[in-house]
């Protein structure tokens, strides 16, 4: 305690000192700590539930021909028939699993009588799912494997706590009251317990029904006894004592016959290289820990270079404080001097100056909540609204211990040598020498010099990194979308998920259209199925008049149903033929307009309009009435892949449908219109994902604009604490030389030759730093090559711009200690002590 006294008093002698190091360490352990609360959130928690270490999550590589369906649960790798889910539960429970179960996120409308639908998400579950993961309910009961035995006939729910807190009021009498899903009257079981938001990263369901209840959420799906379907996503737990490598041999024994003798005689059309393949399939098993989601996947790159960048300010704002010490060291030589001439053990003196040290890590890390708060809300801003609605990032207890940790890490990492360098034995000679201004000697400025160095060189890095990423975002921001998005909003609504079947849901649409197209200033309306740069990819198999299919032959194409006017409201030039009409519907011939990709894939040659096509068969009953320009379809980024586009009019099954307003008005003006003939139109209809097109185009960046934005402030956060330790390194060493100076210019130095003794040591650590931070930039930007759009990782520009920007700073931060020195009385010089 007395030591804590003592370090205390000692720090507040030198208030502003103390100031600039807590300033330093809070900023970069505040940085850390953000980055680590998403790092943990994504890639390190376990889902809330008993003994998450037994559970696995199966996937299925290899072959999959029929349809396949996936989601943010997982890659299409990890998608099962429900066929293949039920024979793996009956053949494996009480084997290596205790037991398996399925799941998968769906859409829905829901609402309590009397209440305003809201729309949200909700999991389908097979009634082993909460009993699988070891869940006891909140309220009422959970799902047992009673609940799902008949397809379409168990009309029961259970409530996320969320909801049943939030939209509910935490109703206790909630249990068996009917609630409405999708249009349908559904019974409430009970309530999941407070924590438990489903399995699915990123997915915040509202409610949980049975899967076998798939075809009664989603009219018209038909897919629980083909076993060419792929679309339930399954886990497993353990039994004690069963390893993966143990469990993954068992599942397979099961696995392997039931592809080979039930499910490879039901592909047809396949070559012989593909169901030799389609028969070698075996069943993989991963850690399922955090859950079944594609979300750690896609996140884990970017978050690993995040926490690099992070990692590298901190190491900066040690090299800063650690050269602070050592001067504040050398200036203390007396006082160590004294001390241990008066009997100290210099054991006690490094505890003492390491107290100090760790006592200024953790009131740096004290402060440094405030700025984890303030990164991590500037990172949540940046994040789409899917990801904020439904994750909570919040510096969490997790959070709390890791800064702590580094708090102290840090603490005495850069007290340590200057707490040993400050008190070596042979310091009693400048008690006798009253040598205290000359203390720490040459080794002392040698490592003071090479941790600035090594400053320089991290910023080095990180400019030609955060350079990158910035080009990279100027790239994605030019690149020719195809279509006009200016002045242009767009919603969704989904009434067959209010109870609307495809007749009624297809005349509503007409109505939105017209209502939509009258609203004051509007210019022109349409519509879409597959929204727009949203991610989404639909395709199917085609087949196209003068294209022969074969046996693995890719015959897919992205498709869109669309209103119309289509092309023409989004200003995607016709190169031939016309555009969709209101008349193009159900009665009338079926036609498709297709884009240059489409064309050049399938061979159309010049002549593409007249030709024909089909979807599933080889009938070619769609005739092509136009050929589009390309545009992008799903995401900025990536290449634009063949689409063939039809009349939303002219397909069987329709339950949701996204609509586009292009208007001269104030955003604000058409968004209220849009919500006023919503009202008119079916009060009882939730409005969907009502947004901008810029903003649509803005959220399918966003991990762009996020990496490039915080690379560019944690670099130049990094350079401005390489420029102070530069400065402090050079002032200090002014004062050092201060006799020196004062004879050199005695002897006939001017003051520009003083400068130029100074800046020529600023030019050799820029040098040396330099060129070790190139090469760390090198790699820093093949290890994130995958994150750079049309750039390579060696891009010569930004790197000379790396360059010249740290120079410009390096010579600012050493010109005034140089300008300093250069003005140094030679007379007063020589009598300082």
């Amino acid at each position: 305690m007395r030591n804590v006294k003592l370090a205390l008093r000692t720090l507040f002698k030198t208030p502003f000192v103390t100031a600039v190091a807590v300033l330093s360490l809070a900023l970069g352990i505040g940085a850390n700590a953000a980055i680590f609360s998403m790092f943990n959130e994504i890639l390190l928690e376990s889902v809330p539930v008993a003994h998450p270490e037994q559970l696995v999550n199966l996937a299925a590589p290899g072959p999959k021909p029929g349809g396949t369906s996936c989601n943010q649960t997982g890659d299409c790798d990890e998608t099962f028939s429900y066929p293949m889910f039920r024979d793996l539960e009956k053949a494996t429970t009480g084997g290596a699993f205790s037991s398996i179960a399925a799941h998968r996120s769906f859409s829905v409308n829901l609402a309590m009588a009397g209440q305003t639908p809201i729309s949200g998400q909700g999991m389908l579950v097979s009634g082993s799912y909460f009993p699988t993961l070891g869940l006891r309910p909140a309220l009422g009961r959970l799902f047992s494997p009673e609940d799902d035995r008949t397809i379409g006939g168990q009309f029961v729910a259970v409530l996320s706590y969320g909801y049943w807190e939030n939209q509910l009021g935490a109703n206790p009498n909630v249990v068996g009251q009917r609630m409405i899903i999708n249009g349908q009257q559904m019974t409430i079981l009970g309530v999941a317990p407070r924590d438990f938001n489903g399995t699915t990263l990123g997915t915040r369901p509202y409610v949980f029904v049975p899967i076998t209840m798939r075809g009664v959420m989603s009219p018209g799906f038909r897919g629980f006894d083909d076993r060419r379907q792929y679309w339930v996503y399954t886990f497993a737990r353990l039994k004690s004592g069963v390893t993966i490598d143990q469990a993954r041999a068992a599942v397979n024994a099961v696995y392997r016959p039931i592809i080979n003798d039930v499910e490879a005689p039901l592909q047809k059309g396949m070559s012989q290289q593909t169901m030799t393949k389609f028969r070698a399939k075996v069943l993989t098993l991963e850690d399922g820990r955090r859950g079944q989601t594609r979300m750690n996947k896609e996140a884990k790159t970017p978050l690993l270079l995040l926490f690099s960048i992070t990692g590298i300010v901190l190491l900066i704002a040690c090299a800063n404080i650690a050269n602070l010490l050592l001067a504040r060291a050398a200036n203390r030589s007396m006082e160590m001097a004294v001390r241990l001439s008066l009997g100290a053990t210099r054991r006690q003196l490094v505890v003492q100056l390491l107290t100090e040290s760790i006592l200024l890590a953790l009131l740096g890390g004290v402060v440094s909540f405030v700025v984890a708060y303030w990164t991590l809300n500037g990172i949540v801003r940046m994040l789409p609204p899917q990801a904020t609605s439904t994750m909570t990032f919040s510096i969490s207890t997790m959070a709390v211990v890791f800064t702590a940790a580094l708090s102290l890490f840090t603490g005495v990492v850069f007290g340590l040598i200057p707490a040993i360098q400050s008190t070596r034995p042979d310091l009693v000679t400048d008690l006798r020498n009253n040598s205290g201004k000359l203390a720490g000697g040459r080794g002392a400025a040698r490592f003071r010099t090479s941790l600035v160095t090594a400053q320089i060189a991290l910023s080095m890095a990180l400019l030609i990194s955060a350079g990158l990423f910035i080009k990279s975002l100027r790239n994605v921001s030019r690149v020719d979308l195809g279509i006009k998005i200016d002045n242009m909003v767009t919603f969704n609504i989904s009434p067959t998920l209010s109870g609307y079947d495809t007749t009624r849901a297809k005349a509503l649409f007409a109505r939105y259209e017209q209502e939509l197209a009258s609203m004051p200033g509007v210019r022109a309306v349409t519509s879409s199925l597959v929204p727009i740069l949203s991610g989404d990819n639909w395709g199917n198999g085609v087949s196209v008049e003068g294209f022969k299919k074969q046996p693995d032959v890719d015959d897919n194409s992205q498709f869109n149903a669309v209103g119309p006017n289509y092309f023409t409201t989004f200003g995607v030039p016709l190169l031939a033929g016309r555009d969709f009409r209101a008349g193009d519907g159900a009665t009338t011939a079926r036609v498709a307009i297709v884009n240059e990709a489409f064309a050049k894939k399938f061979n159309l040659g010049s002549q593409v309009v007249g030709k024909h096509m089909s979807v599933g068969s080889d009938s070619l009953n769609i005739e092509i009435v136009g050929l589009a320009k390309d545009s992008k379809y799903s995401a900025v980024k990536e290449k634009v892949p063949p689409v063939y586009t039809i009349p939303y009019r002219q397909m069987d099954r329709l339950g949701s449908l996204l609509f586009y307003v292009r208007s001269s008005l104030p955003t604000d003006q058409v968004v209220r219109g849009i919500r006023e003939v919503s009202k008119r139109l079916d009060p009882n209809l939730p409005i969907e994902d009502l947004k901008t097109m810029p903003q649509q185009v803005r959220e399918n960046v966003f991990l762009d604009r996020m990496i490039s934005t915080m690379s560019a402030a944690f670099a130049a956060l990094a350079t401005l604490l390489a420029a102070v330790g530069l400065y402090g390194v050079l002032a200090y060493s002014v004062a050092q030389r201060t006799r020196e100076i004062g004879v050199r210019m005695a002897l006939g130095a001017d003051g520009g030759r003083v400068q130029r003794m100074v800046l020529r040591q600023v030019g050799l650590m820029t040098l040396v730093g330099g060129v070790i931070g190139v090469a760390g930039a090198v790699g820093l930007g093949k290890g994130a090559e995958s994150m750079l759009y049309q750039l390579q990782a060696y891009d010569p520009i930004v790197f000379a711009t790396a360059i010249a920007l740290l120079v410009l700073v390096a010579l600012g931060a050493g010109y005034l200690p140089a300008l300093r020195a250069s003005r140094i009385d030679p007379m007063t010089a020589l009598r300082y002590e």
